[in-house]
């Protein structure tokens, strides 16, 4: 029999994935592996946001970044390009009203990954040398957009618009971790800052065991059958352990398909 399907996403990108995964006729556990919150100040985000009519082109690093930076956003001006990685941003776009119909935006092809290195080679960066670009992302993450856009010649400022955190390893996610990893199940993981956090928690959870030697939670979860979309993540995974991966692609289509062979 089936394990169940452990969709670690955040919270708010979850949901539509699990729908479909029930639909499968598998069991489904949501586990959020990282947390996304407003930023404590959003002085600097509101202000910037202020003057959107200003840049040339805006890049959203993810999903969460549009709905952080939408929270304060009316009306996209008109004639500012939209750029995303993939179809979760495109669908986080078209949430807040913001269509291809309506609207430039420039995302990568569907049939290569979603990141910013094959959203890089989809922009005309010739035409952004001397531009104002806005990047819009976490409070940390990578920096090769803004460097490759640099690069160009654009005129780059980047503003953080969320928070991300490991959640932190309360009695209730130390129950649920523990039974997950009682059984084989299928962790679709789409972000290695997640796989790394999880991989911490557990090593918090061992700690309390009252026999910590012989309990290691980290080589149990190494035993589980990770599906993740991106080589990035796949070679962390590999980094901390893991082998039984499945790599897939970008997209949902694609997850949903690698989840189907595993029947």
């Amino acid at each position: 029999m089936a394990g169940a399907v452990v969709i670690t996403r955040p919270l708010a990108q979850a949901a539509p994935l699990a729908a479909r995964v029930a639909a499968l006729g598998r069991t489904v556990e949501v586990l959020p592996l990282l947390d996304i919150a407003p930023l404590a100040d959003q002085r600097q985000l509101q202000a910037t946001l202020a003057r959107l009519a200003d840049y040339a082109l805006v890049a959203f690093v993810s999903p969460n970044a549009i709905d952080a930076a939408f929270a304060h956003i009316q009306q996209w001006p008109p004639g500012v390009t939209l750029a995303v990685v993939g179809e979760g941003s495109r669908t986080a776009l078209a949430a807040h009203g913001v269509t291809p119909d309506r609207y430039r935006i420039v995302c990568p092809a569907d049939n290569v990954p979603s990141d910013s290195e094959h959203l890089l080679q989809t922009l005309d960066l010739a035409a952004l040398k001397g531009q104002p670009v806005l990047i819009i992302r976490g409070e940390s993450g990578r920096e090769l957009m803004g460097d490759g856009l640099r690069a160009a010649g654009a005129l780059v400022d980047v503003v953080p618009a969320y928070r991300r955190s490991v959640p932190p390893l309360t009695a209730e996610l130390a129950a649920t971790l523990r039974r997950l990893l009682a059984q084989q199940n299928d962790w679709i993981i789409t972000s290695s800052e997640a796989l790394r956090g999880l991989c911490g928690i557990l090593a918090r959870l061992d700690l309390q065991h009252p026999d910590a030697m012989q309990h290691n939670s980290v080589v149990a979860m190494q035993q589980q059958h990770l599906i993740v979309p991106h080589a990035r993540i796949a070679e962390t995974a590999n980094n901390l352990g893991f082998s039984k991966l499945t790599l897939t692609g970008s997209g949902d289509e694609r997850l949903l398909a690698a989840l189907q062979s595993c029947l």
